[in-house]
């Protein structure tokens, strides 16, 4: 088996001469730099990159720069991160389902992974920097027709993986989500307890309903047809070429309703003035290319229904937000103020207490 480094500095010339193989075959690196870290869910570092042909700049697309993601070099957060299985699903996704389709993601050069109870992965990924591409800081959004051409490339693979048998075929190993633990609801307490007054009445008042009802209210979520779904679509997981949005942070894909990305997509990418004023047509829009990829038939009021639904679900996605860390950088703060206002908005924009107590009885 080939082995996985536990560490970005165990990346040296030997091991990514190796690696680089499969994708760049007659790569032969002279050395590596690790020109960044940062320590976020997982551990990045930055690459740099020469070669031994070509002036140091290697054989044509090879990379010169680096994107590296491991599990985090923390001893106590190691087995906990790696327990979630995330960085093996983002590494299956970047090796068997990426190069499938037409979606914008980062570029693997590298991924290895093991498949067993420790969970190491690694990959290594086109800077996104380098390519002149940008990742929003928090108030930066796609604008509406970048918005409608990314749900354009979620529709294609939801379609594509709506067939049982293909789904199977080629993504069996995602799965439906795990059962919510107690992480949510617990930082959603410690929010209405000590924050309540940084937060809407409507936000609040979800918050409270999903620490009581939060069985149920998944069980909403997972209403509708099934199919392969990123599963987190939001600002800070999404990333700008040239006006085309890009989709990062595979970890968390699941199977689940289309309807599901479809809206935190438009909720919390999109600006809240945007959102508002284009969630309909961008809905429809969505709804017109499945029908002309022959996706699962899905009507127009169905969808508006589960777009309120879903936006129930911003509370929950904001429980780390609404503890309101007093250590946070001022870089998290101005993404987290942001995401926090997104979610806001669209629980009472989109009367999702209202639409949960009409639908479901909650």
């Amino acid at each position: 088996m080939a082995y996985v480094p536990n560490d970005a500095s165990e990346i040296d010339a030997d091991w990514l001469t190796e690696a680089l193989q499969e994708r760049h075959p007659g790569a032969r690196v002279r050395s590596v730099e690790i020109a960044e870290r940062a320590e976020v869910t997982n551990a990045h570092a930055w690459l740099r990159v020469a070669y031994l042909e070509s002036g140091g700049k290697g054989p044509d697309g090879a990379p010169t720069s680096l994107f590296c993601k491991l599990l985090p070099n923390d001893p106590q957060r190691r087995p906990a991160i790696a327990q979630t299985r995330m960085g093996i699903r983002e590494a299956r996704f970047y090796a068997e389902l990426a190069p499938k389709l037409s979606l914008r993601v980062p570029r693997a050069h590298v991924v290895r992974y093991e498949d067993d109870e420790v969970g190491a992965f690694v990959l290594l990924l086109e800077d996104l920097v380098e390519s002149g591409c940008t990742v929003s800081t928090g108030p930066e959004s796609p604008s509406p027709d970048a918005a409608a051409k990314a749900l354009e490339d979620l529709a294609g693979m939801h379609v594509r993986f709506e067939d049982p048998a293909v789904r199977a075929r080629e993504a069996g190993w995602v799965t439906a989500p795990d059962p919510p633990s107690d992480y949510g609801t617990l930082r959603l307490k410690e929010g209405l307890e000590h924050h309540r007054d940084r937060l809407t009445d409507a936000f609040a008042e979800m918050s409270a309903l999903y620490i009581e009802q939060r069985e149920a209210l998944h069980a909403v979520w997972a209403e509708g047809p099934k199919t392969v779904i990123h599963g987190d679509t939001h600002i800070g997981n999404l990333f700008d070429d040239h006006g085309r949005t890009g989709f990062l942070d595979w970890g968390i894909i699941v199977v689940s309703t289309p309807l599901r990305d479809m809206s935190y997509f438009i909720n919390m990418s999109l600006s809240v003035e945007d959102r508002r004023a284009h969630e309909r047509a961008l809905i429809r829009h969505y709804l017109d290319v499945r029908s002309a990829l022959g996706g699962v038939a899905i009507d127009e009021d169905e969808a508006w229904l589960a777009h309120r639904l879903h936006a129930a679900y911003l509370a929950p996605a904001s429980c780390q937000i609404v503890t309101f860390p007093e250590d946070a950088t001022p870089k998290r703060k101005r993404f987290a103020s942001a995401f926090l206002a997104r979610a806001e908005a669209a629980i009472e924009d989109l009367e999702s207490r209202a639409a949960l107590r009409e639908h479901a009885g909650i």
